[in-house]
C-alpha cells in the first residue's frame, strides 16, 4: 500500500474545498493509492480529474485567466504513479487558491460593475425582445417553502453564460412554450422579478434566479385543482428540469433600481410573497458579496415581508444571516397573516406590520429614505389607505406628501 502523506491529502482537500461550493464537486477525504490496485488508482484519477476540471472552470469564470488546473486535468487523466497525481493535486490547490482570493477578499467581486459602480447610465434594458428572445438553460429548480405553505414556490436558477446581464431590481420576461388554445398563437411573455444579484447565485455572472409561485385554480365543484385553469408560465417554470431551455426577454425596468451614489441611503423594502425577489438581490449585493456597493454601504436596509405562515417564508435563512452579521444595517419584520394578529385582533397583513413602525418609516422618508413595494397589486390599496391614515394623523396632506416622494424618486412600485 502506498499512501499519500497526510499533508498532501489535507492540502488536496483544502485546496479543492475553496471552490467546491461553487463547482458542486464532492471532495473525497480518502485520498490513498494502492499501487497494486489499478481500480483504486483509476478511481482517484477520475475524481481528481473532476475536481481539477471544476477548479479550472471556476477560476476561469471568476478571474478571466486560464488557470493551472486545466493542465492539471490533463496530467490527472494520464497519471499512472503517485508522483504525477501529487503534481496534479498541487495544480488543483493553485486553482482553489484563485477561488479563495476571489471569494475571500484579495480580489473584489467587481467585474460586472459600472465605473463608478453607482453610475446607472449603462444599465442594460431590453437587450432581447419578443421577436428575438434569448435562450437560457435551467441549472436547477427547487421548492423553497415548507409543507404547510399556501401553494408551491420554487427558486429557479438559469444559466445565461454571461450573455444576458441585468442589474438588481430588474425583471426577465419568460415566453412559455406552445400556443394558446383560444387562437393558436404563441403564448405571450410573462415578467418575473429577478431574485439574484447581477453576479448570480454562483457569483460567476453567468446565472440569474427567479422566484416563482405555481399558479393553480381550485375548482369547488371538482374539489380539486383544475388543470385547464392553471398558470401556463408559472407551471412551466416550476416543472423545469436541469438542462431545459427557456426563451427569455428583457431585462426590463429601472423603477426598482437602488440609488447607490449615496451609501448612507436607507432602503425600506415591502413585499408580499414572491415580491421578495428583487430584495433578495438587494440584500445579497449589500451584505453577502465583495462588491464596491457593499464596502461603501452605511445605511439601513429594512425588509418587510408578508406571507400566510412560517412555512411560506422565503429565503429566511439568508435574511437571518444578514441580520446576525449586520445588526446595525439590516432589519427584518414579517407579517404572518395566519399566525399573527394586528392591533385590532384581526389577521396581520403587510400594511399592519408597516403601521406598527409608522413614525419611524415616515421619519426615514423625510430624511431621504427610498421605499419599495413589490408583490400582488392587491397589496397596494391597503398600504396606501394605511399611509394616508397615518399622514392625516400627523397633519400632512397625503396627496402632497406622496407627490413629494415621487418627485424625489423615493417611491418605487412594481406590482402584478
Amino acid at each position: 500500500m502506498v499512501k499519500l502523506s497526510t499533508t498532501v491529502t489535507l492540502a488536496l482537500v483544502a485546496g479543492a474545498s475553496a471552490f467546491a461550493p461553487q463547482a458542486s464537486v464532492p471532495i473525497r477525504s480518502d485520498v490513498s493509492l494502492d499501487m497494486a490496485n489499478g481500480s483504486k488508482r483509476k478511481a482517484l484519477r477520475k475524481h481528481l480529474g473532476k475536481v481539477a476540471g471544476a477548479a479550472g472552470a471556476f477560476a476561469l469564470a471568476t478571474t478571466g485567466a486560464a488557470p493551472a488546473a486545466h493542465a492539471a486535468k490533463q496530467v490527472v487523466e494520464t497519471a499512472d504513479n503517485t508522483k504525477q497525481l501529487i503534481a496534479a493535486g498541487a495544480a488543483v490547490i493553485g486553482a482553489g487558491a484563485i477561488g479563495m482570493n476571489v471569494l475571500g477578499g484579495e480580489k473584489k467581486q467587481d467585474f460586472l460593475e459600472a465605473k463608478p459602480y453607482y453610475d446607472q447610465s449603462t444599465v442594460p434594458v431590453n437587450t432581447h425582445k419578443n421577436k428575438a428572445p434569448f435562450t437560457g438553460k435551467i441549472v436547477s429548480t427547487k421548492r423553497i417553502v415548507g409543507p404547510k405553505a399556501t401553494g408551491e414556490t420554487c427558486h429557479i436558477i438559469i444559466d445565461h453564460e454571461g450573455d444576458f446581464p441585468y442589474w438588481e431590481g430588474q425583471s426577465w420576461g419568460v415566453i412559455p412554450p406552445g400556443n394558446r388554445e383560444k387562437d393558436g398563437k404563441p403564448h405571450s411573455v410573462r415578467l418575473y422579478s429577478i431574485a439574484s444579484s447581477r453576479y448570480g447565485d454562483d457569483m460567476t455572472g453567468n446565472t440569474g434566479s427567479l422566484c416563482v409561485r405555481r399558479a393553480t385554480y381550485w375548482c369547488p365543484e371538482l374539489k380539486a385543482d383544475d388543470p385547464a385553469k392553471k398558470g401556463v408560465c408559472s407551471n412551466f417554470l416550476c416543472d423545469t428540469q436541469p438542462g431545459d431551455e427557456i426563451k427569455m426577454t428583457g431585462p426590463a425596468g429601472k423603477v426598482m433600481l437602488m440609488p447607490e451614489e449615496d451609501p448612507t441611503t436607507d432602503y425600506i423594502m415591502v413585499a408580499t410573497g414572491t415580491g421578495i425577489a428583487p430584495y433578495r438581490g438587494f440584500i445579497r449585493r449589500l451584505f453577502f458579496e465583495k462588491t464596491p456597493a457593499a464596502d461603501a454601504y452605511k445605511g439601513e436596509a429594512w425588509l418587510f415581508l408578508g406571507v400566510a405562515n412560517s412555512d411560506a417564508l422565503l429565503y429566511d435563512d439568508e435574511f437571518q444571516e444578514a441580520k446576525s452579521k449586520f445588526p446595525n444595517n439590516f432589519r427584518l419584520d414579517y407579517a404572518l397573516s395566519r399566525e399573527q394578529t394586528n392591533k385590532s385582533g384581526g389577521k396581520m397583513y403587510i400594511q399592519d406590520k408597516v403601521e406598527e413602525y409608522a413614525d419611524e418609516v415616515f421619519n426615514k422618508l423625510e430624511k431621504g429614505a427610498h421605499i419599495y413595494f413589490c408583490g400582488l397589486k392587491g397589496m397596494m390599496p391597503g398600504i396606501q389607505d394605511m399611509l394616508k391614515g397615518v399622514a392625516e394623523k400627523k397633519g400632512l396632506d397625503y396627496d402632497e406628501w406622496l407627490k413629494g416622494l415621487k418627485k424625489a424618486k423615493q417611491w418605487h412600485v412594481e406590482v402584478y
